[in-house]
């Protein structure tokens, strides 16, 4: 178990609202509230009070109240911290939260740190690392794919399939030494045929979570997703309709836009992170041209591109630079301005991009619900199909695991060129360590220490 200081925190946000939440946890936490906590039976102490229950009373200081409240009492070790864990419910005024939080560290409590409280969950055994990342995926979830795919995660998903793994391993690496220390008695003449099938069984594992890492960024993090197209081709009114707000400035000046512009929107459960760009043109203006190339690179890094054409006027060799562009890219074609003369037909998209356009007019706010059901189409039924699949959403657990894979891949090379067996104990338990840095088993406590700091104040 993790020992250490009495740690408190406002959990709720710092601002006028219903309820304000301040949380205490270890071992002087009950102590801390009978301190400052009367209850309306007054003669009924904390200590003497049964695990996960509500009181109400009040918060006094040397007998003045500050604020009545709810306070619920929870006993260790059935706790979130595994510690004893007090959280006080009072009146959700910035003033009077500040106050409470103020009286408990007088008496005997300190600040928590950044994420601290899933910190010492991690520390004193209830919840692996994997898990613990996974509440801070939770909190920062911008859509119910990545929810769901977080909260798989916090119930051990990941978890559950790391382990498995590893137990493969390590009876494998324990079979080795006890077999290099008593040869006479243990026979290895076969075993490398043996150990090659469960490292190709491990292998396939592995690499099954991770061809879900590509999809699980794009539920994370959002599907990037660049318009492009020439000079006042309607970009920037395409943007606004799709966010239903003026957020894009919009002229009948072409080049209007020089800069990338980048907003979030969810279409249904999927997040779109949005980037408008400066229309794409051979031009002699420095600034223009800065624009442009921005353009250019950022589709290059782009999940998904929206290229809008100019329906009332003649394609040129801008248009084609842009088609060559997205030529290898997810894409989507849109005719805009179909509320004026269309002089580009629908024929010659289909034969220049070798894609279904679709007709819109960012203008009149006519098509932008095809486009809609046009990424929800690709993403939901193409790309991503979200079910009951362990997804990869955390970058460092993808490079754990490929490295692991790597380290296999090494037994194999070792088994195939017939080396001594040491050779396979060596790159095993490299695989065995790099699996456990995923669940936390095998850790720095440097990185510990980075991966609790980016999570939220009294989480």
């Amino acid at each position: 178990m993790y020992r250490s200081e009495t740690i408190a925190a406002i959990s709720t946000a710092m601002t006028n609202s219903g309820i304000g939440i301040i949380r205490i946890s270890g071992d002087k936490a009950i102590e801390i509230a009978d301190r400052i906590f009367i209850s309306v039976k007054k003669d009924k102490k904390i200590k003497d009070m049964k695990s996960h229950t509500v009181h109400y009373g009040n918060i006094e200081d040397n007998g003045k109240i500050i604020d009545e409240v709810l306070m619920i009492v929870m006993k260790a070790p059935n706790t979130y911290t595994r510690e004893d864990v007090i959280e006080i419910n009072c009146h959700g005024g910035i003033f009077v939260t500040k106050k409470i939080m103020e009286l408990v560290l007088k008496n005997g409590a300190r600040c928590a740190e950044p994420g601290e409280f899933t910190k010492r969950a991690f520390l004193n055994g209830r919840i692996d690392l994997s898990q613990a990342e996974a509440v801070t995926d939770i909190i920062n979830a911008k859509n119910i794919m990545a929810l769901d795919a977080s909260v798989s995660q916090l119930k051990g998903g990941i978890s559950e399939i790391i382990r498995q793994q590893r137990e493969k391993i390590i009876h494998h690496i324990a079979f080795i030494e006890a077999a290099l220390d008593d040869p006479e008695h243990i026979e290895m003449e076969y075993y490398g045929d043996e150990l090659m099938i469960v490292v190709e069984e491990i292998l396939s594992v592995l690499e099954s979570l991770l061809s879900t890492s590509d999809n699980g960024k794009l539920i994370s993090e959002g599907i990037k997703t660049v318009i492009l197209g020439k000079p006042n081709a309607g970009k920037s009114s395409l943007l606004n309709r799709m966010l239903r707000e003026e957020r894009a400035i919009v002229t009948d000046i072409a080049g209007t836009t020089r800069d990338t512009l980048e907003e979030n929107i969810n279409l249904s459960e999927i997040s779109l992170n949005i980037i408008d760009t400066a229309g794409i043109r051979e031009t002699d203006d420095i600034v223009e041209k800065i624009g442009v190339d921005r353009a250019k690179k950022t589709a290059e890094e782009a999940d998904l591109i929206i290229y809008v054409v100019d329906t009332s006027v003649p394609l040129d060799e801008n248009d084609r630079d842009i088609i060559e562009l997205i030529s290898n890219k997810k894409s989507i074609v849109l005719l805009n301005k179909s509320d004026l003369e269309c002089i580009v037909s629908v024929d010659e998209i289909r034969i220049l991009t070798e894609t279904e356009p679709i007709i819109v007019s960012a203008k009149e706010n006519t098509g932008i619900q095809n486009l809609e059901e046009r990424i929800k189409e690709m993403f939901y039924k193409g790309t991503i199909s979200f079910n009951e699949e362990i997804y990869i959403t955390n970058i460092r657990h993808k490079q754990l695991l490929k490295d692991a894979a790597d380290s296999l891949k090494l037994v194999k090379n070792s088994i195939q060129q017939l080396l001594p067996e040491d050779f396979y104990s060596i790159d095993l338990m490299n695989a065995y360590e790099l699996l456990g840095e995923i669940i936390g088993e095998s850790v720095s406590d440097d990185l510990v220490n980075e991966i609790f700091s980016k999570f939220c104040m009294g989480k």
